[in-house]
């Protein structure tokens, strides 16, 4: 998989209640299935997690909406709201537009992460990392609610990066963002760099910014290259809360089946890879996933 500039996600929950193994996603006028199609792919999701040792996880803007936070582009999306809002997620904007740099602090100021808490769907995948089967977790998420459930960092790519960290888009300084919306709080509507450089110890005075991926920005190879090992490793992928239309990433599921590993996608909507899964169920991620891996077969590790 090569770095490329991310389409931000486009992942929201919907109403729909599950999908038979193999399905090809439902057009928007079909039917939702009954129950029992949904307990026949979530049976199916749990038997498959259950009988693996080593999971990919990859998740997405959807199990995070049980948070409070909503997506980008869904129907309450943040951007379907205000469409001038994709400017400050634009790098080309933010560098030359003063004003784009001061909406964007006030934007992360008032951002629900700050106050969002982990859900039933995030404390899942806390559970599946304690049961051994969680080999990397790979977010699309910037939130940091997986580490804060209690998966282990070290298990977790960010592969959007993190707003819980600023950095400086001049030196490469990194800080927490909390010390910069102090600033901002403060008075400083767009906030340059402090850190001290060169002769004397001069300020950087460089832009500040958020530590995520913009528009206009590349992923960073190392996290890909990660993502890209365990999925040709893993013997099953599970898509949570994510359509699987952001790319390079959606192409993990894609590699995935070409390697021969099993695959299960968990969410509201159907997704642009419902027809390579070996089980798809479809519900509010918050309920079903602690489902689909709590529940395992006898004699499962």
């Amino acid at each position: 998989m090569k770095p490329s500039s991310p389409t931000r996600p486009v992942d929201a929950p919907g109403t729909s209640v599950g999908s038979a193994p193999d399905a090809a996603p439902r057009g928007p006028s079909e039917p939702a299935p009954g129950a029992a199609a949904f307990g026949k792919a979530l049976d199916e999701a749990t038997r498959l997690i259950g009988a693996s040792r080593r999971v990919l996880v990859l998740t997405g803007a959807g199990i995070s909406t049980d948070s409070g936070i909503p997506d980008f582009r869904g129907p309450q999306g943040v951007w379907t709201k205000d469409p001038e809002a994709e400017k400050l997620s634009t790098l080309q904007h933010y560098l030359v537009e003063p004003d784009v740099r001061r909406r964007a602090w006030q934007a992360r100021l008032a951002s629900p992460t700050w106050q969002a808490q982990p859900n039933a769907g995030h404390r899942a995948l806390v559970e599946l990392q304690r049961q051994g089967r969680l080999q990397l977790l790979v977010t699309q998420n910037i939130d940091g609610l997986h580490q804060q459930a209690g998966n282990d960092p070290t298990l977790v790519v960010e592969i959007h990066g993190t707003a819980h960290e600023v950095v400086c888009l001049t030196c490469g300084h990194r800080q927490p963002t909390e010390r910069v919306l102090d600033r901002v709080r403060a008075g400083d509507s767009d906030p340059s760099c402090e850190e001290p450089v060169g002769p004397g110890g001069r300020a950087c005075e460089g832009i500040l910014k958020s530590a995520t991926i913009s528009f206009g920005q590349s992923l960073v190879a190392a996290d890909l290259a990660r993502a890209d090992a365990a999925a040709r490793s893993c013997d099953l992928l599970l898509a949570v809360g994510t359509t699987l239309s952001v790319h390079p990433v959606a192409g993990l599921v894609p590699t995935t089946h070409l390697a021969g590993a099993r695959i299960v996608i968990v969410n509201g909507e159907p997704t642009e890879h419902d027809v390579l899964a070996d089980a798809v169920v479809r519900g509010s991620i918050s309920e079903v996933l602690p489902a689909v891996v709590g529940a395992n077969p006898a004699g499962a590790a």
